[in-house]
């Protein structure tokens, strides 16, 4: 397995536009003009952690048509999530759920300007490595579908294209990043409509960055063997105090109450996934999203934004009895 630099946020700075007296220059809005050829640093996780950076603030939609994409784009999500059926279909008509048709893909591409994402089973590379050759610009290393292989992720050092991939505490989460990953989300349990689990995550990712921030050397050498995770990544998350990489919310979002909560717990964002297009109207529940995610810290705005958004998704209770069981502890 290829591990990152030591300084991860040197790589990440290093990656972001700077202005003439060093300060970080105002990203531009995410687009899906990502160059795919040329240039020697092109692929190095500094490049490709720096884009993942551009998305901080935002929104990402589940969509299965270009139709779909372009109200997601049009209601203000940051990228969108290329997929033939989202979680919820996943879950009720089970079997195995593989990447999606590539011609789908490239549809969607085809239709925003914004970026587009597609997923890929666990450890299954021959996956990426056809989305990369298609044209998109992140690939998510998906829980949700079914695992390709039960000892290996990919290694994501391979790819020129960023990684996302989900993680349901700390050492999850680093692990991911030294396999090359430049973007993690909270796994929760997709397709519930129930945020309880990606709560759990978020609120068991931060608490172990807090006890690690307050530990010496020694006691995180021992930490690193406990959680599973390298050294020098626990060392730097100690010091920044958070993730390396950029860190958003997934897995059972449905309201913009449901955004906001994970934005206040630490998240740079949010993944959306059957809670838009399960709902009773997509486009004004889509764009109430983005505002909460935007005004987290309003709530007067989070309560206008709120109001006549029709029926929300049906919830699940998340138990022994889950349809399709727990994604969640699917990758390790």
């Amino acid at each position: 397995m290829s591990a990152i630099a030591p300084s991860v946020s040197n790589a990440i700075n290093n990656a972001i536009p700077q202005s003439a007296d060093g300060a970080a220059a105002p990203l531009s809005a995410p687009s899906r003009a990502i160059p795919r050829e040329g240039g020697n640093s092109l692929g190095t996780f500094g490049v490709k952690s720096g884009l993942a950076q551009m998305l901080k603030g935002g929104v990402i939609m589940d969509v299965v048509n270009a139709e779909q994409a372009r109200i997601a784009e049009e209601a203000g999500a940051c990228a969108v999530m290329a997929l033939e059926r989202v979680p919820a279909d996943i879950r009720k008509e089970g079997g195995v759920a593989r990447m999606s048709d590539p011609q789908m893909i490239k549809e969607i591409v085809n239709a925003v300007t914004i970026p587009v994402m597609a997923k890929v089973r666990i450890g299954h590379f021959v996956e990426a490595q056809i989305l990369q050759v298609i044209g998109v610009d992140y690939i998510d290393e998906s829980e949700v579908l079914t695992p390709a292989d039960e000892e290996h992720h990919i290694n994501k050092h391979n790819f020129k294209v960023p990684f996302v991939c989900g993680a349901r505490n700390l050492g999850e989460a680093l692990r991911r990043i030294s396999e090359g990953a430049a973007m993690i989300r909270t796994k929760g349990e997709a397709g519930t409509g129930n945020v309880v689990e990606a709560v759990r995550h978020e609120r068991t990712v931060m608490a172990e960055i807090r006890r690690a921030s307050s530990m010496n050397e020694e006691e995180l050498y021992t930490f690193a063997k406990e959680i599973q995770a390298p050294f020098h990544l626990l060392k730097e998350t100690a010091r920044l105090k958070h993730l390396p990489v950029v860190n958003f919310a997934a897995g059972g979002i449905a309201t913009p109450a449901d955004a906001a909560l994970m934005m206040h717990l630490g998240c740079d964002g949010v993944f959306v996934g059957s809670g838009i297009f399960h709902s009773g109207d997509p486009a004004k529940r889509a764009r109430a999203i983005v505002q909460a995610v935007t005004h987290y810290n309003n709530p007067k705005i989070l309560a206008e934004v709120s109001e006549n958004l029709g029926a929300a998704m049906v919830g699940v209770t998340i138990d022994k009895n889950l349809q399709g069981g727990e994604f969640a502890k699917r990758g390790w």
